[in-house]
């Protein structure tokens, strides 16, 4: 089916037979038709298949009527990062060359006053994170009433950031009448409960089974020591070892071994650039356009990265870490083999990762083929009883451990042994029988120069009758306290008169 037949308009028509494309995606043919009969729509595709065109080629014809008012947009785009923010403007900015129509951001790392400036001038559409939307509507710079129509980007990702209650909150400042379109790759229960409740009798648009992967991927797994220098290591050996690799994506678990995987790539002179959430806006947006124009053959990046990032030509992505998540794997190896194209996906798996690797096939229902030996369950087993007996987790380099000691003393320091390679054993240390009792010290009675029961007994005080009345013009002070550390003033006699 050609765009033709979809109902959009010539100019929307025009703008994508320029950018090259011809055939619309399944998820494109199926959704845009509903979406131009004002239906509430919830999709369902995995990342790579046009989801972002499904909604902004027909919202571009829609609004080719009517205009935007100060402070008051006309439709409104929820996105869960910066980069998808920035990615669905560019997609506006592409198709809606022929239109004239206005486009505000509203994302952190940039300054509320250019933001309101664009605000005041009125918007068609308004593409924002809910974090800073909710800051402007806080201060009273933006109205919410005049939204037509709502657009509710990788809700799944969205739940994973914890943003599922500012977005309950902006569905309830929206009018109730407004058309709304809920994007998702997975239907966790928390997003089937958020359509439910906002939705209006939507039509479900599932173009591929929930949780699956992409056909034109290969996925692969691989062995690798559970110490962060032999991971490392492994790494190397992928990246030099990898057939047809034009670029790579580069997954940690968490911002600190994206720093640490980053310098140590660096150190070893791969052409590299790092991303995750700690770096400012001109940062992040410098390193993935380096990496989307060939400057940059390796992205490190944490999960940031991982959600809907439109960077077309990834042949492979490398799993450093397994995720937590099984969710999270889907959306990281969508990153490769996207629009028809055939991609790679290798997972680096230690002895402690073999329930995680679990989850991920039973999540994606099938099994993933091994690179080398496999991961036994005894071998899960034993690595798990390992962390519990050394305090869990506090071993892995990324916290401070004693295996980062290790690695920076193998690498940092050019080889050299560190903390953890002592060639010689520390002295062995006497049995506790065998050393010198401390001084043994006396109970507490005997250090007690007088027993508590040989104390004198404190005289008891007089008791004062209940209705006894104070000599008038005397303060009340007890006779019984000492008052020498007092100054005068204080002690001197205060005349009542009375009422």
């Amino acid at each position: 089916m050609p765009f033709s037949e979809l109902g959009l308009s010539a100019k929307v028509q025009a703008a994508v037979a320029a950018s090259g494309y011809t055939e619309p995606t399944p998820i494109q043919a199926q959704a845009i038709p509903h979406v131009l009969a004002r239906r509430d729509v919830l999709g369902i595709a995995q990342t790579g298949t046009g989801k972002t065109a499904a909604f902004t080629l027909p919202m571009l014809t829609m609004l080719e009527e009517g205009r935007a008012r100060a402070r008051m947009p006309r439709t409104l785009i929820l996105e869960p990062t910066r980069e998808l923010a920035a990615q669905v403007e560019d997609n506006f900015v592409k198709y809606g060359v022929n239109h004239k129509l206005s486009v505000a951001l509203l994302i952190g790392g940039v300054s509320f006053g250019d933001q309101d400036a664009k605000l005041t001038r009125g918007v068609d559409v308004l593409i924002a994170t809910p974090g800073r939307l909710l800051d402007h509507f806080e201060r009273g710079r933006l109205l919410l009433t005049g939204v037509e129509l709502l657009v509710i980007d990788e809700a799944d990702r969205m739940l994973d950031m914890g943003f599922i209650p500012d977005i309950e909150r902006i569905c309830k400042m929206v009018p109730f009448t407004r058309q709304t379109l809920f994007f998702t790759a997975t239907m966790p229960p928390e997003i089937q409960r958020i359509t439910e409740q906002f939705l209006h009798n939507p039509v479900k648009v599932e173009v591929a089974r929930q949780n699956s992967t992409a056909t034109t991927i290969t996925q692969r797994l691989v062995r690798s020591g559970k110490k962060d220098f032999e991971k490392r290591e492994t790494l190397r050996g992928l990246v030099r070892g990898a057939e047809n690799l034009k670029n790579a994506i580069i997954f940690c678990n968490r911002k600190s071994e994206v720093a640490t995987l980053y310098k140590s790539l660096q150190k070893h002179e791969f052409s590299v650039a790092a991303l995750h959430g700690d770096m400012d806006q001109s940062a992040r947006t410098a390193a993935l356009a380096a990496f989307r124009d060939g400057r940059i053959q390796l992205l490190v990046a944490s999960d940031v990265a991982a959600r809907g990032l439109d960077i077309p030509d990834v042949s492979h992505v490398f799993n450093y870490d397994t995720p937590h998540h099984a969710e999270d794997y889907v959306h990281r190896i969508g990153r490769t083999g996207r629009a028809g194209r055939l991609g790679t996906a290798i997972t680096i798996v230690t002895p402690e990762d073999g329930k995680l690797v679990s989850a991920i096939e039973k999540l994606i229902g099938q099994p993933i083929e091994w690179g080398s030996d496999p991961v036994t369950e005894e071998e899960t087993s034993e690595a798990r009883r390992e962390r519990r007996a050394g305090g869990g987790r506090g071993e892995r380099s990324g916290r401070g451990g004693r295996e980062g000691r290790e690695d920076r003393g193998r690498e940092e320091r050019g080889g050299r042994k560190g903390r953890g390679d002592r060639s010689e054993p520390r002295e062995a240390r006497e049995p506790r029988e065998a050393r010198e009792p401390r001084e043994v010290r006396e109970p507490r009675e005997s250090r007690d120069p007088v027993p508590r029961a040989e104390r004198p007994a404190r005289p008891p005080e007089a008791p004062r009758a209940r209705g006894a009345e104070r000599p008038a013009g005397r303060p009340p002070v007890h006779e019984e306290a000492d008052m020498s550390h007092l100054p005068q003033f204080l002690l001197r006699p205060v005349t009542y008169r009375a009422k």
